[in-house]
Order: structure tokens, then sequence, then C-alpha cells
């Protein structure tokens, strides 16, 4: 099993998280939805690798990842573990390229030129970011991840500060790549349209995650 998640809870004052469990295997794309405040973004965090429940286990490429030492963490974070966040978090004095150079040095894998093609990127490559629309960014932050050849791909909601147009392009470009890939795609969205186009949709209320 590629993920596997049992018995998490987590919660501040209250409960957001309650005895929840959850497994994926590559080649699925899950989304999860829920209101503002439900736990969305705490979940992902615990199923990344980011944030520790406070009770259950979390296993990642069959390893318990809550109970490895940080460098092995990071280790897979660095080579396995793609995260992609609603803000693009580039490098903005940087061009597109100088960009995915990063991603490529930290990773060692090199620079793949159908990725770029993929995600239309490949006219932009040496253009300041700082230049480039915002669709562009999150397009150029997505293929910067993507660079590493996750074999997990987590996104809060990636396409936030999108239009709906170039929001669904976008994640169109997400969904084929996990697909050519047999990789594994868990996103949160407040869309239920493009929540539909997952495998699995979930959403995530009352402490539980529920089938949509």
């Amino acid at each position: 099993m590629l993920l596997e998640a049992q018995n998490i809870s987590f919660g501040y004052e209250k409960p957001i998280l309650n005895c929840l469990d959850f497994s994926a295997e590559s080649g699925e794309i899950v989304s999860i939805m829920g209101v503002s405040g439900s736990g969305k973004s705490t979940l992902l965090h615990i199923l990344s690798s980011f944030l520790k429940p406070q009770s259950g286990k979390v296993s990642l490429f069959n390893l318990d990842i809550y109970t490895l030492p940080q460098n092995e963490i990071l280790a897979l974070r660095r080579k396995k573990i793609g995260m992609i966040f609603q803000s693009h978090y580039l490098f903005l004095g940087f061009s597109a390229y100088e960009n995915l150079q990063v991603a490529s040095i930290l990773s060692g894998e090199k620079i793949d030129e159908s990725l770029l093609e993929m995600f239309g990127i490949s006219e932009t490559l040496n253009k300041n970011v700082g230049s480039l629309s915002g669709g562009q960014q999150q397009r150029l932050s997505i293929a910067r991840i993507l660079t590493k050849k996750p074999q997990i791909i987590f996104a809060d909601e990636p396409t936030g500060n999108l239009d709906r147009e170039t929001a669904f392009n976008v994640m169109e470009t997400l969904f084929s790549y996990t697909k050519s890939t047999n990789s594994l795609l868990i996103f949160v969205t407040h869309d239920p349209l493009l929540a539909k186009k997952a495998t699995r949709a979930y959403k995530l209320e009352n402490t539980a995650l529920n089938p949509l």
C-alpha cells in the first residue's frame, strides 16, 4: 500500500479528526472537500509527513513515517513526495528555468522537457517569474514539484487563486501527469465539479471522511 492512515485523531480546542482511516494506491486521484475549518489542510499535512497526529499511524511506502528519524523523512520529501500549495512559493528574483534548476539539483533528477511541454511553460523559461501570469506561475510551481518525479503528490487548494477556466486547465494537466506516471494524487478543493473528476471523492465533516 502506497499510503495508509489508521485511527488518526487530531484537534486543537476541539477534535478536527477522530479515529480516521484512509488508504490509497498508485494510479489513484483522490479529492477532499469540506467547509473552511473542517480540517482538510490538517489532514493533508498529516498524510504528507508534515504534521504528526495526536494518535494513530501513517504509513508511506510501507514505512511508519512518524517513527522515522528526521533525516529519513527529509529524504522521502526530497525524492518521493511532492507538496503543492495554493501559494506558489517561487523564487521571484529568478527566471522560470532557474526555479526548475533548484528542484533538479535538490532531487538529482534532470529537468524533463516533456513535462514543460505538458504544462505549456516551454516558452517562458527565460522570463523572470514576476513577469508571468498567475496561471503561468502556478503551472511553473507544479512543474517544479514534479521535476523530482514524486510518487505521491499532495495538493492543497492548488488552483484557489486562479479563475475557473485556468484552474480546470491546470488540474486537467496534473491529472494527465498522474495517470501517465502511475503516481498518486491527493488534492483538497472547494470546487465540487473539480472534486468529482477524481477517481475517489470525499467530504470531510464532523471529524470524519465520507464518500461524496
